[in-house]
C-alpha cells in the first residue's frame, strides 16, 4: 500500500494544523489526527480498492501510487515543500544524561510510544478472537463469511486502523523532523524493506527489523 506514506504524511500536518490553526495540542491531535486520518481511510477502502479486490494486486499497488501523489499534490499546493516546524511538547523537552549518550526526553517518548503501538497491534491480530477472525479472512474470507463473520466490514475497518497507525506514526515524528508533503515519499522505501525482510505477513519481524534497521541508519 503505497498510499501509507502519504497517509503518514496526512497524520503530521494535521498535527500542525491542529495546533497552528485550532491552537489544540499535541496530546490532543495525537488522537484525534488518526481518527481524521482513520475515516480518510474508510472513504478510500469504501469508494475505491474494494473494486479491485479480485483483480491482480498490481491494480492496487498503482492506485495507491496515484493516491499518493495526488494527496502529496494537493498539500504541497497549500503549503510548498520547505517544511513546517512543530514544537515538542513543553513536558517533554530536555534531555536525559544515560551514561554512555544523552537521550533527548522527546525521542526517548517516541521509542516508547512505538514500541506500545506495535506490540499492541502484534497482541491483537496474533493473541484475539478478533484476530483469528481477520487472519481467516485475509486466507478464506467466503468460508469465514460463511460463518457469519462480515468479512467486507472487517477489512474496511483493518484499512482504516492501519491508516490510523500511519497517523499515529507522523504525529509521533512531527517534532523530530520538519513536516513536509513529501516527507511519506522517503519513508515508504524504508518501510517496504522493512517488511520484506521481516517476512511478509510477520508483524513481529516488522517489529524487530524496523528497530534493527533504524538503530543501524
Amino acid at each position: 500500500n503505497f498510499a501509507h506514506g502519504a497517509l503518514y504524511m496526512m497524520g503530521a500536518v494535521f498535527a500542525w494544523m491542529g495546533l497552528t490553526y485550532f491552537g489544540i495540542n499535541y496530546w490532543v491531535m495525537l488522537i484525534v489526527a488518526p481518527l481524521i486520518v482513520g475515516l480518510f481511510g474508510v472513504i478510500i477502502e469504501r469508494l475505491l480498492l474494494r473494486h479491485l479486490y479480485k483483480l491482480d494486486h498490481l491494480y492496487g499497488l498503482l492506485l495507491t501510487f496515484g493516491l499518493t501523489l495526488l494527496i502529496e499534490g494537493f498539500f504541497r499546493s497549500f503549503y510548498g515543500v520547505s517544511g513546517l516546524p512543530y514544537q515538542v511538547p513543553e513536558v517533554l523537552t530536555g534531555a536525559t544524561n544515560l551514561g554512555f549518550m544523552i537521550l533527548p526526553n522527546y525521542r526517548a517518548w517516541v521509542v516508547f510510544a512505538s514500541l506500545v503501538v506495535c506490540f499492541g497491534t502484534w497482541f491483537l491480530i496474533e493473541r484475539t478472537r478478533l484476530g483469528s477472525y481477520l487472519r481467516a479472512g485475509t486466507e478464506n474470507p467466503a468460508l469465514v463469511q460463511a460463518f457469519g463473520v462480515n468479512v467486507p466490514l472487517m477489512v474496511m475497518l483493518t484499512y482504516a486502523a492501519g491508516a490510523g497507525l500511519a497517523a499515529i506514526a507522523g504525529v509521533l515524528a512531527a517534532p523530530v523532523i520538519q513536516i513536509t508533503p513529501l516527507m511519506g515519499s522517503n519513508l515508504i522505501i524504508v518501510v517496504f524493506a522493512v517488511v520484506v525482510i521481516g517476512g511478509m505477513g510477520s508483524i513481529l519481524g516488522s517489529i524487530i527489523t524496523g528497530l534493527a534497521l533504524g538503530l543501524v541508519e
